[in-house]
């Protein structure tokens, strides 16, 4: 703020804030002993709405076009550790849930809810950074924002379609590089 003399890149603090609450839902969640069906299903909705927040930091990348060429340096630091966190957040948080998504439903089925989960965030990212969604208008505006998704999934769009195969894809094959890293 001080070498640029602005206050610009300040929102990556509020999106690091967005990132954090699926990790704080999961956290709950592990800690619980037993959790109720019904409210596990109610975390989960809220969890899933949220979880687009950490990674959508990557996103933010998209800002160093409107950044001038002295400083570019800086700024790609300040975002990239922003994005880095954003992503730990996330796939913390999705760790966590795949254990809990174990005990509730058969392991067959978490493989298949987990690519779900992938595409669904990609696609709340998209949501976010094209259309310019925010996760609490599904409950103030959820007529346009379902309006919307159903003209992206019945019109289809190209660049709506292969940002949330791409991106989901890079979020999958990362999550499960770093699972497997983990094993080493």
């Amino acid at each position: 703020m001080k070498l640029h003399h602005s206050f610009y890149l300040v929102f990556l603090v509020w999106n690091l804030f967005l990132a954090s609450i699926p990790y704080a839902i999961t956290i709950a969640l592990v800690s619980k002993k037993n959790i109720h069906k019904l409210t596990f299903l109610g975390a989960f909705g809220i969890w899933l709405l949220f979880l687009p927040n950490a990674p959508y930091i990557v996103t933010d990348l998209l800002h160093l076009m409107n950044e001038k060429p002295h400083l570019k340096w800086l700024d790609v630091l300040v975002i990239l550790s922003f994005a880095f966190n954003g992503l730990i957040l996330f796939f913390l948080s999705l760790s966590d849930m795949e254990h809990l998504l174990k005990q509730y439903i058969k392991s067959k089925y978490v493989f298949v809810a987990m690519l779900s989960i992938f595409g669904l965030t990609a696609f709340g990212i998209y949501l976010g950074r094209f259309l310019r969604y925010n996760s609490w208008e599904i409950i103030n505006n959820p007529i346009g924002i379902f309006s919307d998704m159903f003209q992206l999934i019945f019109e289809p769009n190209l660049e709506a379609w292969v940002f949330t195969l791409t991106f989901a894809s890079f979020l999958a094959v990362s999550y499960w590089l770093l699972k497997a890293f983990s094993r080493l």
